[in-house]
């Protein structure tokens, strides 16, 4: 987990509009996210416990997580969902379950960008941050 470490900005995203239309977000919310333009934040508490952290200017949330535990998670679009986090290969990979859904997000970091696949059914987006020194 240590290279997800640290602060990391939004710098391209591709076909993410479509990646929310197949989750289900509405069109409104859609168009404010398509804008926002977050910072991911990942951390470690005393605990152990991750926090990952995506900051825009419209809206903050924050996930904590133990790595293969399942969690209650609010999305940022107020899904409630059933998560779970692990690690396979090096990618940190995030699954998402709710109403008989589900989504995954894969991050992995190469060099100094983190990719984020996200994957619906058979829509894909990728969004690249770059590490924020």
């Amino acid at each position: 987990m240590e290279r997800f470490m640290g602060t990391w900005k939004l710098t391209s995203s591709d076909n993410f509009d479509e990646y929310m239309k197949a989750v289900g977000i509405g069109f409104a919310s859609r168009q404010i996210a398509n804008m926002a333009k977050p910072s991911l934040l990942f951390s470690v508490d005393d605990q152990g416990f991750i926090s990952m952290k995506s900051m825009t200017t419209f809206k903050t949330v924050e996930i904590k997580f133990k790595l293969d535990e399942e969690f209650d998670e609010i999305t940022a679009d107020d899904r409630q969902a059933k998560t779970f986090m692990r690690l396979v290969d090096g990618k940190l990979v995030q699954t998402q379950s709710w109403e008989g859904k589900s989504t995954t997000i894969e991050r992995e970091v190469q060099g100094n960008k983190l990719i984020a696949t996200c994957t619906m059914d058979d829509v894909v987006s990728v969004r690249t941050y770059g590490k924020d020194e």
